[in-house]
């Protein structure tokens, strides 16, 4: 059996130099995007078909403070992948390794996976209509071999190992900053609403801050599509398959209605 692997983001280390960027589209081969200056050092609105990994930058006052905080984002890699579960085509699936992968082949472009992720992370390709994602370099883990964001880390603020090493060096360097930023605490180290993540990190503020939900959570639709829609259509035959594919389209709808409540809007929609 494989062994249950982790990448752990240090934020109170991170410079925000972005190599970990530079790498990731190196590695992938995904071509640079042009993207204009707003007045925020954030290069990047967000993810796209062509940047999986981003350095978020915020910068905020806080008791006359100037804050300027960093984070890198990607896949969170969950224990429980809504993705995953919810793939008309099972073309996403979840490895020993925790990285959770796509089979373009088997890909639609439906935008299940996009309106279901409560990180907001997957994006539709409009060109290949194929969905899109940080794979935690499955390629490089299966060889040996760290992922390439966190190879690169000149600030040492990215760690990659097996994963109870990795939640003994959050609590580790938890307790080591603590003095620093006594509201330092960790994410997706302990089981949540999607049973923790793969990607963890060690926040100096609140999730809010960097723009994390406080408490991720799978939308029931999914249950709802794959557990009896999806089965019921398979059993009962071409009739059933599409009413089946009416009820689907539903419960997307009723997925991405619940995501814009909670203000979490893809960028590709």
């Amino acid at each position: 059996m494989a062994t249950e692997m982790a990448m752990l983001h240090d934020v109170s280390r991170c410079t925000g130099c972005r190599a970990c960027m530079v790498a990731c589209k190196q590695w992938k081969d995904l071509p640079a995007e042009s993207t204009p200056f707003d007045g925020n050092f954030q290069s990047h609105k967000g993810l796209s078909p062509k940047t999986y990994n981003l350095i978020k930058m915020t910068e905020r006052t806080e008791n006359d403070t100037f804050h300027w905080d960093f984070i890198k984002f990607q896949c969170m890699h969950c224990a429980h992948p809504a993705c995953a579960k919810g793939c008309p085509q099972n073309a996403l699936r979840k490895t020993e390794s925790g990285a959770v992968v796509l089979d373009k082949e088997k890909c639609i472009g439906c935008g299940y996976c996009a309106d279901n992720c409560p990180f907001d992370v997957p994006k539709v390709d409009e060109q290949t209509h194929k969905s899109t994602k940080c794979d935690l370099c499955a390629d490089r883990i299966e060889n040996g071999m760290t992922p390439a964001c966190a190879q690169t880390c000149t600030a040492r603020a990215i760690d990659f190992g097996k994963k109870d090493d990795m939640i003994t060096l959050a609590h580790s360097r938890l307790n080591d900053i603590k003095g620093s930023f006594p509201n330092a605490q960790l994410y997706g180290v302990d089981k949540n609403g999607v049973g923790g993540t793969h990607m963890m990190y060690i926040l100096t503020d609140s999730p809010a801050i960097y723009g994390l939900p406080a408490d991720p959570k799978t939308n029931d639709a999914i249950d709802l599509w794959k557990d009896i829609i999806r089965p019921a259509g398979q059993l009962m035959g071409v009739g059933a398959i599409v009413g089946a594919a009416g009820a689907y389209a539903l419960t997307k709808a009723i997925a991405k209605k619940h995501k814009n409540e909670k203000g979490g809007k893809s960028d590709a929609d």
